[in-house]
């Protein structure tokens, strides 16, 4: 994952500072692209390590075209909590008495999350993150009121039509985004078929490099060799291409210390090979092997 450590030490050196939505300052490049030939190895950072069970998850997530955390937090997944939460907290006019990131805070936002897994009329009200990316993989609405299945539609392209040069799936909604908690940052990829192998770009419009990016290469990888199986095809490369790629503030320290630390191998994902349909996939059916990767390292998400 030599790629991966490119661009942080790209982003360290070239990296401007700019303010942010969330207040918390960023360094930051623009116009970035990482390749990943899957067939050699999944792309799953070594230098840390990555919380694989999240990922699995929320990818699942989107493939059902879920958009409530209730899936994610009963299976003990938390990486959508801050955001619901916090308009929970703006919504009920608590927002003021728990400030971001304080022990309050914290424990507010656990008491929150049992709540969401133990009762389904507060999950269905507070859990929901409105027409988020499951939502516009699985069920876009036109204006003449039609429901595309993109996903759906790019795998039949895909086995019907491979040369295709429009298999993608959009995220990026424009008339809905102001119901969405979070505007889509990985909102647009393309399938390309060549040589009986699958390949995948994703372009990225935000790209949190510390913490974001990685699930977003596993997950995309993941979801390419998804497609690929179920397409019966190998697999190809996955190309991610970054738009506004940055650093938060109080990631820097962090980012240094994993540059300190040397590559190790990458380790192989399993894909049960009874499945043959993309929304039969169960988190069962994911094995990975020969993962040993550095120490975590722990960052706080900015909301």
């Amino acid at each position: 994952m030599k790629t991966y450590l490119d661009l942080l030490q790209h982003i360290l050196d070239n990296g401007v500072a700019k303010e942010d939505r969330t207040g918390t300052g960023t360094i930051s490049v623009f116009g970035y692209q990482m390749r990943f030939d899957l067939s050699k190895g999944f792309p799953l950072l070594t230098t840390k390590k990555v919380y694989l069970k999240g990922i699995i998850h929320e990818l699942l997530w989107f493939i059902k075209g879920d958009t409530n955390i209730r899936y994610l937090v009963q299976n003990n997944v938390h990486i959508w909590d801050e955001w619901p939460f916090q308009s929970y907290l703006e919504a009920t006019g608590q927002a003021t008495q728990f400030e971001k990131y304080t022990p309050e805070w914290k424990a507010k936002k656990k008491e929150f999350v049992q709540r969401i897994i133990d009762d389904e009329a507060f999950a269905s009200k507070w859990g929901d993150l409105g027409p988020v990316y499951g939502k516009q993989w699985r069920n876009w609405e036109a204006r003449d009121r039609r429901h595309m299945d993109q996903l759906a539609e790019a795998i039949s392209a895909i086995k019907n039509n491979p040369s295709s040069r429009r298999i993608l799936v959009s995220a990026w909604n424009v008339g809905e985004l102001g119901q969405m908690a979070l505007m889509p940052c990985h909102l647009l990829f393309q399938f390309y078929v060549a040589d009986g192998k699958l390949s995948c770009q994703l372009y990225q419009r935000s790209a949190d490099v510390f913490l974001g990016v990685p699930f977003n290469i596993a997950s995309y990888a993941l979801l390419t060799m998804m497609v690929a199986q179920v397409c019966g095809l190998e697999v190809g490369e996955f190309v991610h291409t970054l738009g506004d790629a940055h650093l938060y503030s109080n990631h820097i320290e962090q980012a240094k210390l994993q540059l300190s630390r040397a590559p190790r191998r990458l380790p192989n994902m399993i894909l049960s090979d009874q499945v043959t349909d993309i929304e039969a996939f169960k988190y069962e059916d994911f094995a990975l092997e020969n993962y040993h990767p550095h120490p975590a390292i722990k960052a706080m998400v900015a909301v």
